[in-house]
C-alpha cells in the first residue's frame, strides 16, 4: 500500500525527518484547535439557545484570567512554531565548509548540472550517499525553482540577480528520487523534471571514471579557457591595470567607497556582470561590463577556476580570471594560466568549452556523460 499512497515523499536526507516533525506539530495544532473549536461551538450553541422569547441573556462583563489565557497560550504555541522553523531554516541556508559544490543552470525547459570534474548532464544528477552537497543555481531566462520533494529541499533561482542561489542536502538512502521545477516557467513547465541517482560512494567514484571527464577538461581547466578567451590576464597581472585574484576567494575585499563584502560566488558574478558595482581600494573603474558577452555556464567556470586558485601556492605566467575591478590585489598569480591572450568574445558567441548549439532548432545541446540514458534529455521546446 506504501507504495502507491502516501502522505508525503520519501524521507532520503538529513533534513527530511526535521522537516516531517514540524509538518506534523503544526498539523497536530491545527486538528486540535479545529476539533475544540467545533466542539465548543456545537456545546455552547445547545446549552446557550434560547428556549423562550422571554429569554433575556445575563451580562457579562469580562474575564481578565480567561482572555490572558487565551492570549498568552497561543503566543507561547506561536513562537515554539517560529523557534523550531527557524532552527531548521538556519541549518539549511548555512551550507558546510566540506560541501561538494555542483553547478547548475535552469532553462526552459531543463535542467543542466556539471560536476567539479567536469561531468555534464541534464535533467540528472549522481551524487554519492552521505556526502554533502551543495548546488550552486543560476537561470538564463525566467525564474526558476529548484524542488527535490524526498530531501525536503527548494530553492528559487532569480533571473536578472546579482547573486547565485545555493541549496545543500546530504543524502541518506541510495535511489532515484524526482527533482521538479516548482515556480511556473511557461508553457512546458510541467515537462521540467528530472532525476537524482544518490549512489555508494565506490559506485559514485565509478560512476565518474567510467563516463571520462568532460572533453574540455575540469571546471577549473574549463574556467582557465574561459579566462583565456575574454583576454582578463592582460589586466589581472602583476602591475596591470586591475588586481591580481590569486587567493581572493574567501577573503574580505575593502572598496573605495569605505564598504567591504566577503569574495564569495555571488561576489565575483557581479564583478564580472556589473565592475563598477564595488571598486577595490586602490585601482579605478577600468574595467568593462562583460554583461551578454559570457554565459551562466561561463561564468560558473570562472567562479571555479578563481575558488581553485584560492588555495593554490604554484605561480603561473599569468594572473586572475575576469572578476573585474571587484577583485582584491594579491601577490601570487592564478594556477594553469597559458598565458595573456586579447582575444574577446562577442555578445551571443560561445567561449571555448561552451555547449554547441543546434542551429536548426536553435536549443542548446551537451556533453553528457556514457552513463546518461535518453530520458535524460529535456523535452522539445
Amino acid at each position: 500500500m506504501k507504495d502507491w499512497f502516501s502522505l508525503q515523499p520519501e524521507q532520503a536526507s538529513t533534513f527530511a525527518a526535521d522537516v516531517d516533525a514540524l509538518y506534523w506539530y503544526l498539523w497536530a495544532l491545527t486538528a486540535f484547535f479545529f476539533v475544540l473549536l467545533v466542539t465548543l461551538l456545537i456545546v455552547f450553541t445547545v446549552k446557550y439557545r434560547r428556549r423562550t422569547d422571554q429569554d433575556v441573556p445575563r451580562p457579562i462583563a469580562g474575564s481578565i484570567k480567561l482572555e490572558t489565557v487565551w492570549t498568552v497560550i497561543p503566543f507561547i504555541i506561536s513562537l515554539s512554531v517560529f523557534a523550531w522553523a527557524a532552527s531548521i531554516y538556519v541549518k539549511m541556508v548555512r551550507h558546510p565548509a566540506d560541501s561538494m559544490d555542483i553547478y547548475v543552470v535552469g532553462k526552459q525547459w531543463m535542467w543542466k548540472f556539471q560536476h567539479p570534474e567536469g561531468q555534464r548532464e541534464i535533467n540528472e544528477l549522481h551524487v554519492p550517499v552521505g556526502k554533502k552537497v551543495r548546488l550552486v543555481m543560476s537561470t538564463e531566462d525566467v525564474l526558476h525553482s529548484m524542488f527535490i520533494p524526498a530531501f525536503r529541499v527548494k530553492q528559487d533561482v532569480v533571473p536578472g540577480a546579482n547573486r547565485f542561489s545555493t541549496l545543500w542536502f546530504e543524502a541518506t538512502k541510495p535511489g532515484k528520487y524526482h527533482i521538479f521545477c516548482a515556480e511556473y516557467c511557461g508553457t512546458q513547465h510541467s515537462g521540467m523534471i528530472g532525476s537524482v541517482y544518490v549512489m555508494d560512494p565506490v559506485e559514485y567514484q565509478q560512476w565518474l571514471s567510467g563516463g571520462g571527464a568532460s572533453a574540455g577538461g575540469t571546471m577549473v581547466q574549463q574556467g582557465e579557457k574561459v579566462y583565456n578567451a575574454l583576454g582578463c590576464a592582460s589586466c589581472h597581472q602583476a602591475g596591470g591595470l586591475g588586481p591580481q585574484l590569486e587567493g581572493l576567494f574567501g577573503k574580505k575585499r575593502t572598496f573605495t567607497d569605505g564598504g567591504s563584502m566577503v569574495a564569495d560566488e555571488s561576489y565575483i558574478r557581479e564583478s564580472i556582470l556589473n565592475s563598477q558595482a564595488h571598486i577595490v581600494a586602490g585601482y579605478q573603474p577600468v574595467m568593462p561590463t562583460f554583461q551578454g558577452q559570457v554565459s551562466e555556464e561561463e561564468l560558473m567556470k570562472l567562479v571555479a577556476f578563481i575558488k581553485g586558485a584560492a588555495n593554490s601556492t604554484q605561480p603561473a605566467d599569468g594572473a586572475g580570471a575576469a572578476a573585474g575591478a571587484g577583485a582584491g590585489a594579491t601577490s601570487t598569480a592564478l594556477p594553469g594560466t597559458v598565458g595573456n591572450s586579447n582575444k574577446t568574445i562577442a555578445p551571443g558567441q560561445a567561449a571555448e568549452g561552451a555547449n554547441p548549439v543546434d542551429t536548426k532548432t536553435g536549443t542548446e545541446t551537451s556533453r553528457t556523460t556514457e552513463q546518461a540514458s535518453p530520458q535524460s534529455m529535456a523535452p522539445k521546446r
